[in-house]
């Protein structure tokens, strides 16, 4: 009897571990996706703005129009994004191509002096620092559940459960080369 009660000690030991150790990994994977859930949020947001940016610029930059079809593109490549790593890669484009909007305007002296366009701007400033604390936040997330299911115990389950690592956000190859400027 008292060899019965060791062995089911055991047992229940085991699967409260088992079972621990599913629901760990379980909230570490919703985590993740509640992350990027933030992540399309703020790009969202920024997408939004865009219109209203590109309608405000139009009246100014008669002849732009190249730059301006660039940020619409840009957006529509965002929008359509499936993938966190599409959505990365769109991101990073739109990016690019508001930059390079943002520099055309410099020459556009009326332009930078209307107050819609400045408030524009100050939007999606504000919210280029929301997407990059949301993809901080994404980036933790999902190092925290790639530690979970590559250490011990969760290695042991997450294969068979069908957990698999998953890739954070990161630049672009092109963002590591050293900006060439020339005066």
């Amino acid at each position: 009897m008292h060899i019965l009660g060791v062995i089911l000690g055991v047992l229940l030991l085991i699967g409260g571990s088992c079972i621990g150790t599913y629901n760990s990994l379980k909230t570490a994977y919703i985590e993740v996706g509640a992350q990027y859930g933030q992540v399309e949020n703020q790009i969202q947001r920024r997408a939004d703005l865009i219109p209203n940016l590109v309608n405000t610029v139009k009246g100014y930059m008669k002849y732009e129009e190249n730059v301006l079809k660039e940020v619409t593109d840009a957006r529509t490549r965002v929008m359509g994004a499936k993938t966190p790593e599409e959505m990365a890669a769109a991101n990073d484009q739109l990016s690019g191509a508001l930059g390079r909007l943002i520099a055309v305007a410099e020459n556009y002296p009326n332009l930078k002096a209307d107050a819609h366009f400045t408030e524009l701007m100050r939007e999606i400033a504000g919210t280029e620092n929301r997407i990059a604390v949301a993809r901080r936040d994404y980036n933790e997330a999902i190092k925290r559940y790639n530690v979970k299911i590559e250490t011990f115990p969760g290695n042991l389950f997450a294969g068979m459960l069908g957990y698999a690592p998953m890739k954070q956000f990161a630049a672009e190859e092109s963002a590591h080369a050293v900006p060439k400027v020339q005066f």
